[in-house]
């Protein structure tokens, strides 16, 4: 089941003081984003928080689950999605232990041209 794009709006609204808050659909479902870093994704509508030793920290008591088949295990949030300060504290805590993604490299080869031949 695809998650509803209000629940994501809801969510993105409810972490908004942790950062500047993004979301990207991806296959039906949304990776969500602070600062430029990955840091939850909202499957089935629901909320998976990245793990992480601060996460663990804050939370507290966690429940840990895949958010889809085959996937390695996130924070699962339920209800806390309703306290805004909270859920903004804990991204911005997950946010601040995570690596911005490396940008890709383009090919050094001038365009039109392959393998030294030219078109």
């Amino acid at each position: 089941m695809a998650s509803d794009k209000s629940f994501v709006e809801f969510i993105v609204y409810q972490m908004g003081n942790a950062g500047c808050i993004s979301h990207k659909k991806m296959f039906g479902e949304y990776a969500l984003y602070c600062d430029g870093k990955v840091v939850a994704l909202v499957c089935d509508n629901q909320l998976f928080v990245k793990p992480t030793k601060g996460g663990r920290a804050y939370i507290g008591t966690v429940v840990e689950a895949p958010p889809y088949p085959g996937a390695s295990l996130y924070f699962l949030i339920a209800a806390a999605v309703e306290d805004r300060n909270w859920l903004s504290g804990l991204i911005k805590t997950t946010a601040h232990e995570l690596v911005l993604p490396q940008q890709k490299r383009r090919s050094a080869r001038p365009a039109g041209k392959r393998d030294g031949y030219a078109r």
